[in-house]
């Protein structure tokens, strides 16, 4: 009915080295199992939703619920793939070219800053 197709978005792990595709993704569908010994023991040890994103220490996941959570990567247990949503991150033009528009967007921003602060011109004097 109204459930896209996410066929094309399987991991390829095998074959030409260039072809290969696999990991998490942005907007994946996760489970994450969090260390027992990190949570109340009333709360849920499983983690479900959707992935929004992951940096060095910790992974943001968007729950059924609607709430936002903000897990560190030290009180993972396990995390586990139900589906990808999109493309391999080289392969997904989309994500690009809102990284490209995102780089130029902070770009002009920093310009901005740099010019509206006070003794921006002076930066190139040693003493």
């Amino acid at each position: 009915m109204g459930s896209p197709d996410i066929s094309g978005f399987v991991d390829v792990y095998n074959g030409d080295l260039l072809k290969r595709r696999h990991g998490l993704r942005r907007d994946d569908f996760v489970e994450i199992l969090v260390d027992s010994r990190s949570i109340v023991s009333d709360d849920e040890t499983w983690l479900r939703g959707r992935l929004l994103s992951s940096g060095k220490s910790s992974i943001e996941l968007l729950t059924t619920d609607g709430r936002t959570h903000y897990v560190a990567r030290d009180i993972i247990a396990q995390i586990v793939l139900v589906a990808h949503t999109r493309p391999a991150y080289i392969d997904d033009k989309g994500l690009l070219a809102f990284e490209r528009a995102d780089m130029k967007r902070r770009s002009k921003l920093h310009e901005k800053v740099e010019k509206e602060s006070e003794g921006s011109d002076d930066a190139h004097l040693w003493g």
